[in-house]
Order: structure tokens, then C-alpha cells, then sequence
């Protein structure tokens, strides 16, 4: 076979269809802020009756609901749209498991700033935004909108990191949730278990959030709040867990292990850390969006990572910590490592 022949079974898809990719999230964004989903469900179904429902034109909306039919958001038959199950249960404002809100921190300047020169983030080695997450301060109210934008996404795997953890049948505990944010996974602790005690510690403005969720489900009473930076707060000792969740993988290993050895220090015998994580598999390619999320932490961060859970084993061995053990966390694509004092 030429060259040309050769040339000729190939095909430039991929090429065309990436270099497209941030029309999905701009569509996305758009629907999500237009109620296009909520619409639907309410009983709208054609161009015309969703443009008057939604404020826009229906020209705009048929080619919109066209190209969220052709990236899997929306079913399509003759003039008629419907939500598909995943739309319905997550996009559609009257579900308890809208997600919606966490496009206002997933698609935020905040985030995308630093793909906009990836070449240089790649010839560095990490964000070139001025150190990342790490430059905010902690008045920012950057974390307060992170607090409120992401709690719909972490509902469920804060109920199966309770489940897991068998909180239901556990004895009194005394937690410790660092960088709690909406404070969604010591909470779930603090329900399942009507015996335990939960500190929170994130920045103060951010406990605001957390607090106010506890009130919510009912834990107050048992829920306390810890200010402060992770690496300068002194925690306490005798805890029989520490929640680490979504937030080793900001760090670089050596910091990863000076927080781990502070973490061992404040648990009692026997006590267990317990990390929420990005685990990919070791060859770091699989499966997708777990391996995926190290470019985040390489666009967004000095020196984060999603590391396989062959790294976190040494991390906490260096810290100190007798084993580990990893635990899949289905459905969600988080998986959870827990290291026994």
C-alpha cells in the first residue's frame, strides 16, 4: 500500500473533534443556564415551545438542543426532545440530585485560566497562574462559591463514604475533616452515626457553609469548626478518623508526607486516615477520569497529581502508617484509601 493509500484510511476525526472540544462544555453551560433541562422535564419538548419557556430564540434553541443530542445530553424523535436518565437525574433543577451548580466553579476563570498557555504550564511543570490554588488567600471568596457550587456533585459519595466506612454500626467517634469545604463528608459520618463528633477545619469563611449544612441535616449539635490552614492549625489528638477528601491531590509528595505525618500524630492507636481520591490505575492512563484529572492538577497547581495508589502507599509508609488499602467507590469515580494508625 502508498503512502497516499495509506493517507487515505485515515482519518482527522480526533484532530477536528478536540480542537472542538470546548464547544460541549460552552453548550452545557448554556443549557444549564438558560433552565433548558428543567424545561424539558416541566413538559417542553419541541424548539418552539422551549424557546418561549427558556427567553431565546427558537432558532438558537433548536440547534442547541440539537448539539446536546449529538453529545448524549438529549434524545431526539422527529420535532420532540427528551431528557435522557443521566439529564434527568442530574440537570433537571426539580431533582434532588441536580448538579447544575457546579459549573459556576468546574467552568470558572478560576479553573480555565490555566489551560489558556498549556505549553508553557508543561515546559514549567506546573500552573503558571502565580502558584494556583495555592496564591489565594483565605478571605477569597473563590472558596466560599468552590463550597456551595460543588456540594450537589459530592452528596453521593459522601453517603457511600459513610457506608463504607460501616458508620451505622461504628461506636462513638471523634473525627477530624480537613479542608472540609461544604462539610458534606463529616456530616454524612455525623448522620449515620448519632455518636459521633465531627471538627471541621477549613478558612472561616468557608466553615460558614459547613456549618450551615449541618444545621440542615440535623448534626449541629455534634459539629464543631476548626479555622485555619491544614499545615498551621493544631488539630487535636485521639481522633478515630481524619477525612482527607479531594485534597492530597493539590500537594507534591514531600508535602503530601509532612501532612500525613501530622495527621498520624493527632490519631489515637488504631485510628484510621481515611483519603477521597483521583486513584488512577499504575500505568496512569486508565480508567479516564480519574487519569484525566492530573492535567488539572498540572494546569492548576505547583506540583499536584493524580497519583496511583502505588504512590500514596509510600507516601503514608514515609509517614509512618503500618498499611493501606484502597476501596472503589461506585458509582462515583472516587476511590478511597484507608491507612490504619
Amino acid at each position: 500500500m502508498t503512502a497516499t493509500a495509506e493517507l487515505q484510511q485515515l482519518s482527522p476525526a480526533l484532530f477536528f473533534d478536540t480542537m472542538n472540544a470546548y464547544q460541549r462544555s460552552a453548550a452545557l453551560k448554556a443549557a444549564i443556564e438558560l433552565n433548558l433541562f428543567t424545561a424539558i422535564g416541566e413538559g417542553r419538548h419541541t424548539a418552539s415551545d422551549l424557546a418561549r419557556q427558556c427567553q431565546a430564540s427558537e432558532r438558537g434553541m433548536r440547534i442547541l438542543c440539537d448539539y446536546l443530542v449529538v453529545i448524549g445530553f438529549l434524545t431526539k424523535e422527529r420535532d420532540r426532545y427528551e431528557l435522557t436518565p443521566d439529564s434527568g437525574a442530574f440537570l433537571d433543577r426539580h431533582s434532588p440530585a441536580y448538579l447544575g451548580t457546579a459549573v459556576e466553579f468546574l467552568n470558572s476563570a478560576f479553573v480555565t485560566d490555566g489551560f489558556k498557555d498549556l505549553a508553557a504550564v508543561v515546559r514549567r511543570g506546573g500552573t503558571v497562574l502565580d502558584g494556583g490554588v495555592g496564591h489565594l488567600g483565605p478571605d477569597d471568596p473563590m472558596w466560599v462559591n468552590f463550597a456551595r457550587a460543588m456540594a450537589p456533585l459530592m452528596q453521593l459519595p459522601a453517603e457511600r463514604l459513610a457506608q463504607l466506612l460501616h458508620a451505622d454500626a461504628a461506636p462513638a467517634w471523634k473525627v477530624l475533616d480537613i479542608a472540609a469545604g461544604h462539610g458534606l463528608y463529616g456530616i454524612a459520618l455525623a448522620r449515620h452515626n448519632p455518636r459521633a463528633e465531627v471538627v471541621a477545619l477549613d478558612w472561616r469563611n468557608v466553615l460558614g457553609v459547613a456549618q450551615e449544612n449541618a444545621e440542615a441535616a440535623g448534626v449541629a449539635q455534634r459539629y464543631r469548626a476548626l479555622p485555619g490552614s491544614a499545615f498551621e492549625v493544631e488539630f487535636g489528638s485521639d481522633y478515630d478518623l481524619i477525612l482527607l477528601t479531594n485534597f492530597l491531590h493539590h500537594f507534591d509528595p514531600p508535602t503530601i508526607e509532612q501532612l500525613l505525618r501530622k495527621v498520624r500524630a493527632a490519631l489515637k492507636p488504631g485510628g484510621r486516615a481515611v483519603a477521597l481520591e483521583f486513584v488512577p490505575e499504575e500505568d496512569r492512563v486508565s480508567p479516564p477520569t480519574a487519569a484525566a484529572f492530573s492535567l488539572i492538577m498540572l494546569a492548576g497547581t505547583p506540583g499536584g497529581d493524580a497519583y496511583p495508589f502505588s504512590e500514596y502507599e509510600r507516601m503514608f509508609r514515609n509517614a509512618g502508617f503500618s498499611g493501606t488499602e484502597l476501596h472503589d467507590l461506585p458509582p462515583s469515580f472516587f476511590r478511597v484509601v484507608v491507612a490504619p494508625n
